[in-house]
């Protein structure tokens, strides 16, 4: 697939379930933005923390996005409020569909539009980035216990992260699947 890189498998001998484990691994696409060799360089000549001019417009889309994801978060906030002491379903379902959606996004990055620079850095970090919200969800569960509701904070606390991953697991493995029947 053009733009599609994969992970080279390693080359070393193990029990039957690393191997299983490594070529997984080797399936996996790798993200065309993250280049860790680049990084590794950029800090052996000393050029860590230097801006160059071609941040300016991911910047720029990241801040555009961002402040229409935070918009999004904060109208739906708005409009389900969450009475004292009950758990906080505008907020988890926030985090959840936002999970949803960078699980499709990071599939669709990787495997179709990989040749769209600025999409992944304003509709990941910026829309979504700003839509789905950790400090809400640990503010909520600081709450929770601080109003003498822990069964309810804890069930928060479980709930958040495992519907999150189920959410990007299940729609990028569908995602993934869809994308690769209509290729074939």
């Amino acid at each position: 697939m053009p733009g599609h890189r994969h992970r080279e498998a390693p080359d070393r001998a193990g029990p039957p379930d690393a191997a299983a484990a490594a070529a997984a691994r080797a399936r996996e696409p790798v993200d065309p933005d993250v280049d860790l060799r680049q990084a590794r360089r950029q800090r052996s000549q000393g050029s860590q923390g230097r801006r160059r001019r071609g941040d300016v417009p991911v910047l720029a889309v990241i801040a555009v996005g961002g402040a229409a994801g935070a918009s999004a978060r904060y109208l739906i906030g708005q409009s389900w409020p969450t009475p004292a002491g009950a758990l906080p379903f505008s907020t988890l379902a926030i985090n959840i569909l936002g999970c949803a959606l960078i699980g499709v996004l990071m599939v669709l990055i990787t495997d179709v539009w990989s040749s769209r620079p600025l999409l992944r850095p304003f509709l990941g970090t910026g829309v979504l980035g700003g839509f789905t919200t950790f400090s809400t969800y640990a503010v909520d569960i600081q709450r929770l216990f601080a109003g003498a509701h822990p069964a309810a904070a804890l069930l928060y606390l479980t709930i958040t992260p495992v519907g999150a991953l189920l959410a990007v697991w299940a729609t990028a493995t569908t995602t993934r699947r869809l994308v690769n029947w209509r290729i074939e």
